[in-house]
């Protein structure tokens, strides 16, 4: 490894150099922000470059270090922060050309438990507006590509986020999840993530002028892509430390209780009537042989209806969105948000008034039932998405393009709106025309315990290895 390549180390490969001394912070961040320069103008994942910044930060952490101080367990450690999360005396124009001046008074608990930990923010990456979209494009910061090639999404809505972290910038890369704004770019660049439970991470935008609705509070979460399972062991720990700004936060240490002999999984490949790509079939018998061997009990069996509770739960949400969002949305989105949230309203016709309140109180029943399920199975191994990954804009395409983008994508927000922790991580590397293409598979996990959720990823990833080597290997290839 040269001085040159260390932006190809891990999170945890790179704090068991920074703190035993032998990489200073600055280095490490140099050499960061050098590949950022490299890969971002072709890619437009991070919208703001923070290199000044970073370096004066990687500085400070060097000598405070040399003059005694310990390091933190994030030392050193380049991310990026999403632009719909408050960082001090920056943007959070969360992808709105209005909000372009809304510069942030104070971090977000994420950045400052990131922060505290010892890493480095070298830039902030891109969103679409209102971080509403499973794609990523505004008309403030441009299109996002990803790195594996332009014929597909980089996902949304952490959609820079995504694409930055697996083409090496920055080893971490922050990101929130409302209805699958973590895992859909994890799934698109072939990425790692576990979407927290509710309570998980503490979270407020302190520059924000009102509270977000309650769907809104109880379905988003903070939380991390990385391109390893063991870099979500290493720096969630961190993220998840308390913060008082945030009532709701439940401080309960990352690692729960070892299960009494092996783990139970309940698979499953039920799609609800959507066609399931043999690609996506192929990588969840990969992800199941493999935890198989890896010593967990896996057993095809469907858990509790997560059609009925994810469609149910986006029709509620939508319901919100229209009550209280859609003002917002016409006055400062773009036409083509308009346009594509009148199309939401069709594919998922929201749940309103009386009726919002009555399926407010039936999330409980629906959370109860996978409460129970998950005694006798504390994981689920199910698809993320029926087929490989869709192209860019494809949710602008109307009706189908929609239904194709997040109609069929009810593992992902039903895991939201029953509030429990889901894991994405990639099972396969397809190939398919115009060229290879990265699968990934979900795995939900009993309410609290996202580190098993992470353990499993880890088992899967040990399989199939890590999608960032060959996606590098092409990226070097010259076209």
């Amino acid at each position: 490894m040269t001085q040159s390549e260390i932006w190809r180390l891990s999170a945890t490969d790179l704090t068991a150099l920074t703190r035993s001394g032998d990489l200073g912070a600055e280095d490490v961040t140099q050499d960061a922000i050098n590949r950022m320069h490299q890969v971002n103008p072709d890619l437009n994942a991070v919208v703001e470059d923070l290199s000044d910044e970073a370096l004066t930060r990687a500085r400070n952490l060097d000598a405070a270090v040399a003059g005694g101080a310990p390091p933190g367990p994030l030392h050193g450690v380049p991310v990026t922060i999403k632009i719909n999360v408050d960082q001090t005396g920056h943007a959070t124009s969360n992808g709105v050309v209005a909000l372009k001046d809304v510069i942030a008074p104070d971090d977000a608990p994420i950045v400052r438990n990131l922060q505290n930990a010892g890493a480095v923010v070298i830039g902030r990456t891109n969103t679409p507006e209102f971080s509403f979209r499973a794609d990523t494009d505004n008309p403030l910061h441009g299109r996002t590509h990803n790195p594996w090639g332009r014929h597909i999404s980089p996902g949304g809505s952490s959609g820079g986020a995504g694409a930055a972290v697996m083409a090496g910038v920055g080893a971490l890369a922050h990101g929130n999840d409302i209805g699958g704004s973590l895992r859909f770019p994890a799934a698109a660049n072939g990425a790692v993530t576990v979407k927290p439970g509710l309570g998980r991470v503490p979270a407020w935008n302190p520059s924000q002028q009102a509270e977000r609705g309650i769907l809104a509070q109880s379905m988003s979460v903070q939380g991390l892509i990385t391109r390893s399972a063991a870099d979500l062991h290493l720096s969630m720990p961190s993220v998840i430390a308390p913060d008082p700004r945030d009532p709701f936060h439940v401080p309960m240490p990352w690692r729960g209780d070892a299960m009494d002999g092996p783990t139970k999984v309940a698979f499953t490949k039920n799609t609800f009537g959507y066609a399931l790509h043999p690609d996506v079939e192929k990588a969840l018998d990969t992800a199941r042989d493999a935890l198989v061997d890896a010593g967990y009990l896996v057993e095809e069996i469907d858990p509790p209806d997560v059609f009925e509770s994810g469609r149910s739960g986006y029709r509620a949400l939508m319901g919100e969105v229209l009550t209280l969002l859609r003002s917002d949305i016409e006055a400062a989105g773009s036409e083509t948000i308009r346009e594509i949230f009148e199309v939401y309203f069709q594919e998922f016709p929201p749940i309103v008034e009386t009726d919002l309140i009555r399926m407010l109180a039936k999330r409980s029943h629906y959370a109860r039932e996978w409460s129970i399920f998950m005694e006798d199975y504390p994981l689920v191994l199910s698809p993320f998405l029926p087929q490989p990954f869709f192209g860019p804009d494809r949710d602008t395409e109307g009706a189908e393009g929609v239904h194709e983008v997040l109609g069929c994508a009810v593992y992902s927000y039903a895991m939201n709106f029953l509030g429990l922790p889901a894991a994405c991580v990639p099972a396969r590397l397809a190939d398919l025309p115009p060229g290879p293409q990265p699968i990934n598979v979900q795995i939900a996990a009993r309410r609290w315990r996202e580190d098993m959720a992470v353990d499993a990823a880890a088992a899967i990833e040990a399989r199939v290895g890590q999608m960032c080597l060959p996606l590098w290997d092409k990226m070097a290839t010259p076209a």
